[in-house]
């Protein structure tokens, strides 16, 4: 008799992970989630240590419907499961002077803010605002979940993308409507959020700044990690698992078909369905073997451009900075220079644009009483750089923590109650990230939409891949719109099960 339910792996458990896995299972599948780290989460594991919580990656959270989908697929309400709550402002960005500029949703405050910066560039902030809500239709609301399969879907957005000035760069649609170099900095640093240099990334990622502006920027009471604790519980509820430090060595192929994985202690899970969400560039490298590749040879994928790796160190003070803002951006003196080091030169700059995080501006309770969490990131080139981070990280950790000192964080050195750092040595050792790139392909036009690794294999039968290495790109709205374009590409598990059946008949 043939199996009443199609069986579904899904290699990965980072939100692409396992929003695929959500999706599945509403569509029939069973479900399996491999994870290889001791938790779920991938890159947003949840790190807990000396009474701090500290999320490990992605806390810019926009788009909610996104997350709210998967619920309802589930017949639940997130709000029943996950409180998201809104940050103001979104950023507040320093620059090197000790001016700060508070970013917002709000459209009368964003005006008031951009007078008091760049007087003569209010209205080009609106046009810019206008270009950025076209584009945003576009790019995200009509294309972003279409799966770019064929040449055809590429040729169709071209006209469109065009219309929009899609092969200009972030900065220069920017640099099109304000003039106001600080201003400038505003409008175009998101792109560093997906891995974007904004001096080389395409400017359909303009549509960040509507994007924002239409949904708001939130945070997951109790972390990110709160979201992935309700992910893990609707897959278990659909009767599927998420399985920890089970990694997988290979995607088992027969007949250009994906049929299962080989687990690193030599077991063989059968699948009808695999999904990839580890790193695409990764997943055809190290995952499936060179006879099976056509297109993602060795030879591409090594000639392929990476987005930058980060340095992030976790800290938690022994009191609190009231004044310090959720999500800060703190730019240095240099702008496209240090870009040029990180993304192009590939050096360890002296000096650093950071973001820092504080979550217990918004939950208190990622932190003992009185005491402070945050993480700071700083872009950093990946592991083509060949630097030696195991030599070179305390000495930029503390060079880091000198900054903050001397801009918000006074008496730092003095307050330090918990201390980690991730290096980009550690994405690709823990998080098996290509080159320690922290998210993937670098998102320049010929690497995105159709040029993109394809959410549906283009060599393997029943190989599916979601996340930031695949279409529409890193960042929390692309890897969930990745999973919802398996809703296109994958047969529903009943139209499965029959040709499975047809076939073994």
């Amino acid at each position: 008799m043939p199996r009443t339910r199609p069986e579904a792996i899904v290699i990965g458990s980072g939100f692409g992970g396992l929003a695929a896995a959500v999706r599945l299972g509403a569509r029939g599948y069973r479900v399996t989630v491999l994870e290889q780290l001791d938790a779920p989460g991938g890159r947003a594991y949840v790190h807990r240590q000396d009474g701090f919580t500290f999320d490990a990656g992605p806390t810019v959270i926009t788009a909610p419907f996104l997350f709210e989908e998967l619920w309802a697929l589930c017949g639940k309400r997130m709000a029943d499961d996950v409180e998201l709550r809104p940050v103001f402002p979104f950023y507040r960005i320093r620059f090197d002077d000790g001016t700060s500029f508070d970013y917002s949703g709000d459209a009368q405050a964003m005006r008031a803010e951009v007078a008091r910066l760049a007087p003569g560039d209010v209205q080009g902030y609106e046009n810019f605002l206008k270009a950025s809500e076209a584009i945003y239709k576009v790019g995200f609301e009509a294309l972003g979940h279409v799966p770019f399969d064929r040449w055809s879907d590429m040729a169709r957005a071209l006209p469109q993308l065009a219309r929009l000035e899609g092969y200009r760069t972030v900065y220069s649609l920017a640099s099109k409507h304000v003039r106001d170099e600080r201003l400038r900095m505003v409008l175009t640093f998101q792109s560093l959020l997906v891995g974007g240099n904004p001096f080389a990334t395409t400017s359909v990622y303009c549509l960040i700044a509507f994007l924002e502006r239409r949904w708001g920027v939130h945070f997951a009471m109790g972390g990110t990690g709160s979201l992935v604790k309700g992910l893990v519980s609707l897959i278990e509820g659909q009767g599927g698992s998420v399985l920890c430090r089970q990694p997988v060595a290979e995607i088992v192929v027969e007949k250009r078909t994906a049929t299962g994985v080989r687990l690193a202690d030599g077991r063989t899970l059968h699948a009808d369905v695999v999904v990839s969400n580890a790193d695409s560039a990764w997943t055809y490298r190290h995952l499936v073997a060179p006879e099976h590749r056509r297109r993602w040879t060795d030879r591409r994928i090594d000639k392929a451009r990476y987005s930058m790796s980060l340095f992030v160190w976790y800290f938690g003070t022994r009191r609190r900075y009231p004044d310090v803002a959720h999500h800060t951006i703190l730019l240095g003196p240099r702008y496209e220079a240090l870009l040029s080091d990180i993304f192009v030169r590939k050096q360890l700059a002296d000096d650093f644009s950071l973001y820092l995080h504080r979550p217990t501006a918004t939950d208190p309770s990622l932190a003992p009483s009185g005491c402070d969490a945050f993480y700071v990131l700083s872009p950093v080139p990946h592991l083509q750089s060949g630097i030696d981070w195991e030599r070179r990280a305390e000495p930029y950790r503390l060079a880091i923590q000198q900054r903050l000192q001397a801009t918000l964080l006074p008496g730092l050195e003095h307050q330090i109650a918990s201390s980690r750092v991730m290096t980009p040595q550690d994405f690709q050792d823990r998080l098996s990230s290509y080159r320690g790139a922290a998210f993937g392909l670098e998102p320049v036009l010929t690497q995105s939409a159709w040029f993109r690794p394809h959410n549906r294999s283009e060599d393997i039968e029943r190989l599916y891949l979601v996340g930031a290495g695949t279409h529409p790109g890193a960042g929390l709205p692309g890897v969930l719109s990745s999973a919802r374009i398996l809703d296109t590409v994958v047969p529903h598990a009943d139209s499965l099960a029959s040709d499975l059946a047809r076939h073994a008949g």
